[in-house]
Formats: structure tokens, C-alpha cells, sequence
């Protein structure tokens, strides 16, 4: 294990992504310098003025390297543990490949996959037909817990920007602790799709949660002329976002850890389906922190310190839905630490 100073950050970055090592901004442009990244900073051998964060990371994409970045971070996690993550549309090419995960989860005791139902018609609209999904996609490893099955319960969340309380699954308070398995890539409103998003919009209910983070009135489904002229968007959305996610990092406390799997990582999210953009930036690796700020934070500058013909439909996609913003309002609601340390594993 060694810490990552910033010059050899970008290296790293480099190396995740081209396989050969680059000299301190070399082969980058001025891309690191232009990344719009908000208050964010790395700090080298964990010296920094004031508190930071640590992200451990893997350039690795395995089972065995995504157990090593749990067991990094695992010491507040007890009790009956819920994995959150995202299982996708009927036949999605770029979930999180099932054999990694079935191993993942059962190397942690007394745990069980957690999804909830989708505010959208489709594959996930009904537990019935979400089941059949989960099926589909190969979900069949372990129960999967769909937490809105039974109802939904609302969190209360402390000093909102924008929600006082949003509406999540029924059964996300049943479970000790929330471990969070990310796929990271772009997302259509959020412009990328990280920890905040997989928990967000994740583990908010279908029929109620999830249109109070989109901005709509229950029961106005996407498309509807009600959806069309009263959803948030860009600065609202991720505030929207920010504040559902506080409600569940408020709820968990101390006993949650985030994962991110930049793999695969499309403009488009695992929600798009067979639809989905190729993707046309490299896999990168994987992140793994108890800090959901310094996590998102640190997989956003590993994307912005990528060549420009590979990170550029990426940044576009998150620049034009204002995404940097969720890390703005994370900060602001105090949910983390834009200041990281990185330290590799490999």
C-alpha cells in the first residue's frame, strides 16, 4: 500500500487507462488544470492543512481487489448489512458483472442486496415485474430485497437545502448497515452517476421518493406534461439529490462505506438499458471510502485527468447537466470532505 502523491495521481490515471505511465500532466493537456472540479484538493502522504478524507484505490477491476477495498473500510459495518446497488434494465451490458458482486456479498456476513422499484414504466416499475428482472440479469445468487415492496417510510434530513424529508423504501430501516456498491459512469439528469446517485435516487421509494427528487407530484410518470414542465433540473436536481442522500447517510451514521466501479463507464445510466451508449472512456479502476464527498470527488478528477479524446463525451455529458454541482451541495450540506487522500492498494 502507498499514498498517491499528485503527480503520480495523474500517472496512475494514465497508467488505468492507456497502460504506460505519464509523466506529471504529461499526455493531459491542460485538462487537470481546467477540471472544474469544486474546492476539491489530493493531498500527498496524508499532510495537509485541516482534515481530509482517504480513498483507497485499485486499478484493478476483480472480485479479489473490490474485497481488499472493503476490508479497507469495514470496521463501523455490523449487524444485518444492506448492499446497495444498481441491477439495471432487462439485459443491460454494463451492470456490474454478477460473478464479481456474488462474491463480494457473500464475504460479508448476514448481507443482502437492496433495490427499490423505478418511477419510470419498464423492467423495475412493479416488484413483480422487477423480480423478473432481477432474474433476467442473472440476480439470483442471493435475495434481493426490494424495499419498497411493503410500503415506505419517510428520513428526516438535517439542514436541507431544498427537502425536508424524503420518502425511501420500507425496509432500508430494517438493515444495521448500508454497504454502497457503485457502478460509476454519466447519468441523463444527473449528469453522472456516483455514491450520491446509487443511494439518492437508489434507495428512494418508486412511487413517492423518487418524483420528490425529481421535483414532480406523485404520479406524474416521466413523460407526462406534468414531468416535462416541473421537473428539476441541473442545479435543483442535484441539490434534490444531495439532500435524499443526507437522509440516509443522516439514518446510517457511522455504519456505511462507499464502493465505486469505474467500469464500462457509458454517458448513460445502467436505467437506459439495451439503449445505452457505448462507452468511449477506459475503465479506470476502483475507488473505496467512508467519505461519500471525497469518493464521487476523486472519481470525477480521475475522469478529468484523462486524455481529452477519451473523457470528453463523459465531461460533456456532466458539464452540460451541471453534475459538478452535486459535489457542491454535498459540501455544503457537510456531507464529506472535498480534501482526499489517495492511497493505491496495488
Amino acid at each position: 500500500m502507498k499514498d498517491i502523491s499528485r503527480r503520480n495521481f495523474f500517472k496512475l490515471a494514465g497508467a488505468a487507462a492507456m497502460g504506460a505511465a505519464l509523466s506529471p500532466l504529461g499526455g493531459f493537456g491542460t485538462s487537470a488544470a481546467q477540471a472544474p472540479v469544486v474546492g476539491s484538493a489530493e493531498v500527498k502522504g496524508g499532510k495537509a492543512a485541516g482534515s481530509f478524507a482517504k480513498v483507497y484505490y485499485t486499478k484493478h477491476i476483480d472480485a479479489k481487489h473490490l474485497i481488499q477495498l472493503y476490508d479497507k473500510m469495514n470496521e463501523s459495518i455490523y449487524g444485518k448489512v444492506a448492499i446497495k446497488l444498481h441491477t439495471g434494465e432487462p439485459h443491460g451490458p454494463n451492470i456490474l458483472p454478477r460473478d464479481m458482486v456474488q462474491a463480494f456479498q457473500s464475504h460479508i456476513p448476514d448481507s443482502t442486496i437492496v433495490e427499490t422499484n423505478t418511477a419510470y414504466p419498464g423492467g423495475r416499475f412493479t416488484t413483480e415485474d422487477h423480480r423478473k428482472t432481477l432474474a433476467t440479469n442473472g440476480w439470483t445468487f442471493s435475495k434481493v430485497d426490494i424495499m419498497d415492496e411493503d410500503g415506505e417510510i419517510a428520513l428526516p434530513v438535517r439542514n436541507y437545502l431544498r427537502l425536508p424529508e424524503v420518502v425511501m423504501g420500507a425496509h432500508l430501516v430494517n438493515y444495521d448497515s448500508l454497504v454502497v456498491l457503485t457502478h460509476f459512469k454519466g447519468h441523463t439528469s444527473g449528469g453522472f452517476g456516483g455514491s450520491l446517485k446509487n443511494i439518492a435516487i437508489g434507495c428512494a421509494s418508486g412511487r413517492t421518493g423518487k418524483y420528490q427528487v425529481h421535483g414532480v407530484a406523485p404520479g406524474n410518470l416521466p413523460g407526462s406534461e406534468a414531468w416535462n414542465t416541473t421537473r428539476a433540473t441541473k442545479d435543483d436536481f442535484m441539490e434534490n439529490m444531495a439532500d435524499s442522500g443526507k437522509a440516509t447517510c443522516d439514518y446510517f451514521g457511522k455504519h456505511i462505506v462507499f464502493l465505486n466501479v469505474m467500469r464500462r463507464m457509458s454517458v448513460d445510466c445502467d436505467c437506459a438499458g439495451t439503449s445505452a451508449a457505448e462507452p468511449t472512456i477506459p475503465d479506470l479502476g476502483m475507488m473505496a471510502s467512508a467519505d461519500i464527498l471525497a469518493i464521487d470527488q476523486a472519481c470525477v478528477d480521475m475522469v478529468y485527468a484523462q486524455p481529452e479524446k477519451d473523457r470528453h463525451d463523459l465531461v460533456e455529458r456532466i458539464e452540460s447537466r451541471h453534475g459538478l454541482h452535486q459535489l457542491d451541495a454535498m459540501r455544503r450540506l457537510k456531507m464529506g470532505n472535498p480534501q482526499y487522500e489517495l492511497i493505491s492498494i496495488d
